[in-house]
């Protein structure tokens, strides 16, 4: 689609984006499909402009949001997405890092800036601290509740290892493949006081049209599998 362009669109047309400082991509969707079914409240940690939230509000529509982000200008124009989508979104400006509450939700979702390099113009997080990263977000979790986090291979051992010491069980580890032999991304999906083991499973291609373009879920998928 030409940069020129004001607007864009995920989901095969499900949810629409204003083209702004910072444009959602694939890896919403497929954070949004990891979610499990009939959660009633949600975090998404450092929402940005708001990929992941409108991804899942567009399969779960009873679901209540809260997003935190550092950035005042990227939660600006969230807002600007989550009206242009007829959707609320509950929007806190503070850093995960320093946020003071005692809230806590069904799930926890977070595409956290692994990345390492240049600050852009945006404001957001770079170069994270990926384990205090998701200590945070952990912490934000009901008993029984769900952390899903979507990141790159190679810090998947620091977020396995912050799941183990935060007493997350039922782990499960999606990768994801594009044209690469290896694994681009990985999904991974904890539950809060639970015993039971990890879950590796084979993994899907990142162009998966049932997942990016019918808003499938990934269990779903994998059932038919």
């Amino acid at each position: 689609m030409s940069e020129k362009q004001e607007f864009f669109t995920l989901l095969g047309g499900k949810v629409n984006f204003k083209r702004s400082i910072y444009n959602p991509t694939s890896d919403a969707v497929w954070l949004a499909a990891f979610a499990p079914k009939d959660m009633k409240t949600a975090l998404d940690v450092g929402i940005g402009t708001g990929g992941v939230s409108l991804c899942l509000l567009a399969n779960n529509k009873n679901i209540k949001i809260t997003g935190i982000d550092v950035s005042k200008d990227m939660l600006d124009i969230c807002k600007q997405n989550s009206d242009l989508n007829n959707q609320s979104i509950e929007l806190i400006n503070e850093d995960i890092y320093n946020w003071s509450t005692t809230k806590n939700f069904d799930i926890v979702l977070t595409n956290p800036p692994y990345f390492n390099g240049t600050p852009a113009t945006h404001n957001a997080h770079h170069n994270a601290d990926i384990t205090n990263w998701v200590k945070k977000s952990c912490a934000r979790v009901k008993p029984g509740g769900y952390f899903c986090i979507i990141s790159d291979v190679l810090v998947m051992d620091k977020i396995i290892s912050v799941l183990n010491t935060k007493h997350f069980g039922g782990i499960e580890i999606l990768p994801l493949f594009g044209a690469k032999n290896t694994a681009e991304r990985v999904l991974i999906r904890a539950k809060l006081g639970v015993k039971t083991g990890t879950k590796l499973y084979s993994g899907i291609s990142m162009n998966n049209d049932s997942i990016l373009r019918s808003g499938l879920t990934i269990d779903a998928l994998l059932s038919t599998l």
